[in-house]
């Protein structure tokens, strides 16, 4: 198999996606990481296999890099992933893909001028019981999905304690006050919840809404944050008439993801608590051949690199999503989760967090293969995070614009960040 020549632009995300790029059979040739304890923890895991850079047009000149993944900051990819197509260097990057309305115009049609693929590394939809969900619906026993929804549900632990793991591990994704995760509203992390849908079912969401559960952390615990949300509950109607409900990146007990569709003969869903587990139910007079009106089972890998599934990050999603990146270079085929798909899941964050701020107000979704709509969102670059040149936000990031932590959550945050 032809082995595809990658660059990893974040060491932080990136480190843990090392074994399953080898996995894949890349070859990780490249590493351009800011922060010098991460470029040298890059440096003690890949040796003198990779170059190292910490200037970025330096790292994707590096001779002969046909691919770079793009796990830097959260809201930072898509400046990056233009550069990268400008050179027609492929792309497989984290999600989101675009931070602004903007941005995804801009990426849209960087793409559309490269020789190169562009990809969403959203892994969720490879999932094991998502891929038996869209499986089943592929195969039209369930008929048209009429109802589907999507939950994404960490619930962190507000007091460190002094647990020396649950501050090691807060350390590990925050590095200063403005770093994004203190700032990112509800609805931005969508692609967990919605891609799930939007990939077993086929349908694309043209109009949004969200409504805000307006809930603090305690004023004295060990996190801080500007948001003042546990989650953002967001519906769409979508283009084939179905409606979607979902949450962004929730924190709510218990921790748990699940997902539900809910079709014109029966539906399904991962049943929770179950440790994979899904349930398939159709109407007692619409059950196919060999099926029985309720069917609860454990799914199974149907698939030659099982072991390597297993052993990689996400339930297997991780190595499943790279796997798919680098067969399209090598078949020259379209992404499954292209640009289009990325930047419509993008839309579906940012103008959530928009209907979020004013209580369900709805929003339509622009399609960015229309140059109409591009053009209707080229100049709209509002965003509630701070970025690494300086720039500030230039929107509230909480549904009440005047929330922020208390300043013994700030001084307990920065007390664990020092160590």
């Amino acid at each position: 198999m032809k082995k595809i020549k990658v660059g990893i632009f974040g060491f932080g995300r990136g480190s843990t996606l090392t074994g399953d790029l080898l996995a894949a059979d890349a070859e990780i040739v490249a590493v351009c990481e800011k922060s010098q304890k991460k470029l040298q923890d890059a440096k003690n895991k890949l040796g003198n296999t990779a170059a190292y850079y910490e200037d970025f047009d330096s790292f994707i000149a590096h001779d002969g890099l046909q691919a770079v993944l793009l796990t830097n900051y959260f809201h930072e990819h898509s400046e990056y992933a233009i550069r990268c197509l400008e050179k027609d260097i492929h792309v497989l990057s984290e999600c989101l893909s675009n931070a602004t309305m903007a941005e995804g115009v801009r990426l849209v049609e960087a793409v559309q001028k490269s020789k190169a693929k562009y990809m969403l590394l959203e892994n969720y939809p490879y999932m094991l019981f998502n891929q038996e969900m869209k499986k089943v619906y592929d195969g039209k026993t369930l008929g048209k999905c009429l109802y589907a929804e999507g939950e994404y549900n960490h619930a962190g632990n507000p007091y460190g304690d002094g647990d020396r793991d649950t501050w090691n591990a807060i350390r590990s994704l925050y590095d200063s006050e403005r770093h994004w995760r203190w700032f990112v509203p509800r609805t931005y992390y969508v692609t967990h919840s919605l891609a799930p849908l939007m990939h077993a079912t086929g349908a694309m969401p043209v109009r949004v809404t969200a409504m805000p559960v307006y809930a603090p952390l305690p004023r004295d615990c060990d996190r801080a944050s500007y948001v003042g949300e546990r989650a953002a509950i967001i519906t769409t109607l979508n283009d084939d008439d179905s409606v979607f409900k979902f949450t962004g990146c929730a924190a709510f007990g218990a921790s748990e993801n699940s997902y539900r569709l809910c079709c014109e003969n029966g539906m399904m869903e991962n049943v929770r608590g179950t440790s994979g587990k899904v349930m398939l139910r159709y109407n007692e007079w619409q059950i196919p051949e060999g099926k029985q009106a309720v069917n609860f089972y454990a799914p199974e890998w149907d698939d030659p690199d099982v072991e390597l599934i297993k052993s990689a990050g996400h339930g297997g999603g991780d190595f499943c999503v790279i796997r798919e990146f680098l067969n399209c270079i090598r078949e020259d085929r379209k992404p499954v989760f292209d640009v289009y798909f990325a930047t419509r899941a993008a839309s579906v964050a940012i103008l959530g967090h928009r209907s979020m701020m004013e209580f369900g107000v709805p929003y339509d979704i622009p399609d960015f293969s229309k140059p109409e709509d591009r053009d209707r969102w080229r100049n709209d670059t509002l965003s509630p995070f701070h970025y690494s040149d300086g720039r500030t936000p230039t929107m509230p990031c909480c549904s009440r614009p005047d929330f922020a932590p208390s300043q013994q959550q700030i001084d307990n945050f920065n007390k664990i960040l020092k160590g």
